[in-house]
């Protein structure tokens, strides 16, 4: 599947330590989006940051070091399968009681040519 012009970026923050069945829940997003057949899903571990659940600091500084660093998920594709992508993640958070954000914005996909 080639892909290339408007799409959606679909950014999922939740934390390091959030648990979905006794895995990481980023692990269990990203396999369901493989299953899926999404695109593709990066996760990106932050450095340092905090959410709406919490005002302390997560850091990897060392005299703060912290064990639930923030985590940011980027998944891309066309528009409908962002939308049902959405509805999965939402399941798997919701299953996971744990806080986070989802944001969508619009992308122009310059190439995507699997192999």
């Amino acid at each position: 599947m080639q892909i290339k012009g408007t799409g959606k970026l679909l950014r999922v923050y939740i934390g390091e330590n959030d648990r979905y069945k006794g895995k990481p829940l980023f692990e269990a997003i990203v396999e369901k989006l493989r299953e899926q057949d999404v695109a593709g899903a990066t996760v990106i571990r932050g450095i340092e940051g905090f959410g709406a659940g919490s005002r302390v600091i997560h850091t990897t500084r060392l005299l703060r070091l912290s064990e639930d660093l923030p985590v940011l998920i980027e998944v891309v594709d066309t528009e409908e399968r962002i939308q049902a992508a959405i509805g999965i993640i939402e399941e798997l958070v919701n299953e996971a009681g744990c806080g986070s954000l989802m944001t969508l914005e619009k992308v122009e996909i310059i190439r995507y040519h699997p192999d």
